[in-house]
């Protein structure tokens, strides 16, 4: 577990604030798929928008997270 919360302090010593506004919209649209309270009509277009938008932010925030994680000590 240390381990983790090690790596989770490299990954935002290295990001800025467009990494961390990311990290937001990603958890935003996570929370509204696992939520959706909407009118049945409506549900399917914020279903999709909201995981197009979870995929756009989720694979590059994975992407620096692993290459955090593969550097090398210095």
């Amino acid at each position: 577990m240390n381990k983790l919360f090690y790596y989770a302090d490299k990954y935002i010593e290295e990001s800025d604030w467009k990494d961390l506004a990311m990290i937001k919209f990603c958890l935003f649209s996570m929370g509204i798929l696992a939520g959706i309270q909407i009118p049945k009509r409506s549900r399917q277009q914020a279903g999709w928008i909201a995981g197009a938008v979870f995929v756009a932010t989720y694979i590059p925030l994975m992407a620096k997270f692993f290459s955090v994680i593969s550097e090398k000590e210095e």
